[in-house]
């Protein structure tokens, strides 16, 4: 029943998308193919993918772990286990911390953003998707670090707050890169437009007179 739902919800979606399309609304069909994305993604994706996506990031990160004997990772179960000055402690990688969530809002936004083409939005994709993969495994590390030096009292603070703000701060050039640069880049504002054939015009018709 569930599956019937979701494809007539679906297709009501991709419907209100041509609508849009149709109507020249540029922003309102950003936000909606946006949001459709985000909810597939969470939805109907997310069972079949954050468990092998815990493990692969339990094995990247534990390669910092084996390397240093800071922690032991059994990425087959998503788990990280560190010992500490007063004890030791399990990590388990959940859905917060398989990094699912801000992989499917960056592909969401990605999407349908107008200033690539599709080969480009693409191959975009897949680059924010192993550089978020990669800085979520520098998170846990670093998390996990914090833990096996500080101990496991430490573990709040290290993760949720020290690992957040490694973690956010990344993805905050992720997204600066690949939306916001591009966007001001090709902008045209007043005097500095690029529409250099107009410019080229405007010297030649001074230079006539």
């Amino acid at each position: 029943m569930i599956y019937v739902v979701a494809a007539a919800a679906i297709g009501l979606w991709v419907w209100l998308l041509r609508v849009l399309r149709k109507a020249g609304l540029k922003f309102w069909r950003y936000l909606l193919g946006s949001c459709g994305i985000f909810l597939i993604l969470l939805i109907l994706v997310r069972p079949w993918l954050v468990l092998p996506l815990a493990r692969l990031i339990a094995a990247i990160a534990g390669i910092f772990g084996k390397v240093t004997g800071f922690y032991q990772a059994y990425y087959r179960y998503g788990v990280i286990f560190i010992e500490s000055l007063n004890g030791a402690i399990t990590v388990n990688i959940d859905l917060e911390c398989s990094g699912f969530i801000e992989i499917s809002a960056f592909i969401s936004l990605l999407a349908f953003y107008g200033i690539y083409n599709v080969p480009e939005r693409i191959y975009i994709g897949v680059v924010g998707t192993l550089y978020t993969m990669l800085t979520n495994a520098l998170r846990i590390a670093v998390i996990c670090t914090m833990i096996h030096f500080l101990g496991t009292d430490y573990y709040y603070v290290a993760h949720t707050i020290v690992g957040r703000i490694v973690f956010y701060v990344l993805q905050v050039i992720l997204y600066f890169f690949i939306f916001t640069k591009p966007h001001v880049l090709k902008m045209k504002t007043g005097d500095f437009g690029y529409n250099k054939k107009e410019e080229i015009a405007s010297k030649s018709g001074g230079d006539a007179q």
